[in-house]
C-alpha cells in the first residue's frame, strides 16, 4: 500500500467517523432541546434515527432508494451540516467549528481523490 492509498484509506475512515458525529450531535440537540425528560429522550433517541434514516435511504453507498450523484451531495451536505448547526445549537460552538473544518476537508479530499 502507498502512502496514498493508506491517506485514502485514511480518509474514508475519517468520513465514517464525520457521520457518526453528526449523528451523536443530532443526539445532544436532541437532550437539550426536549423541554421534559420523556420529551429529551424521545428526540435523543428520534433525530440520530431520522438523521440515519435519510443517510441510509439517499445517501449511503448502497442507498436504498437511487437518486442522481447532485442530489447525493445535497443530501450528505444537509445531513452533516445540520450536524454542524445541532452542535452550534447545543451550546458547543468549538466544536461545531471544529466539525465543520475537518467536514470541510474530508470532503475536499474525498472530492480530489473520486472517493
Amino acid at each position: 500500500m502507498t502512502p496514498v492509498d493508506a491517506l485514502k484509506a485514511a480518509n474514508l475512515a475519517v468520513s465514517f467517523l464525520v457521520e457518526l458525529a453528526a449523528l451523536a450531535a443530532f443526539a445532544l440537540w436532541g437532550l437539550h432541546i426536549g423541554s421534559s425528560r420523556p420529551a429529551q429522550i424521545s428526540l435523543g433517541i428520534g433525530l440520530p434515527l431520522a438523521g440515519a434514516l435519510v443517510w441510509g435511504l439517499f445517501a449511503a453507498p448502497r442507498a436504498a432508494i437511487s437518486i442522481p450523484g447532485p442530489a447525493i451531495v445535497a443530501v450528505q451536505a444537509l445531513v452533516l451540516g445540520l450536524g454542524v448547526v445541532a452542535l452550534f445549537a447545543s451550546g458547543h460552538p468549538r466544536w461545531a467549528a471544529v466539525l465543520a473544518v475537518v467536514l470541510v476537508v474530508n470532503t475536499a479530499l474525498a472530492w480530489a481523490w473520486h472517493q
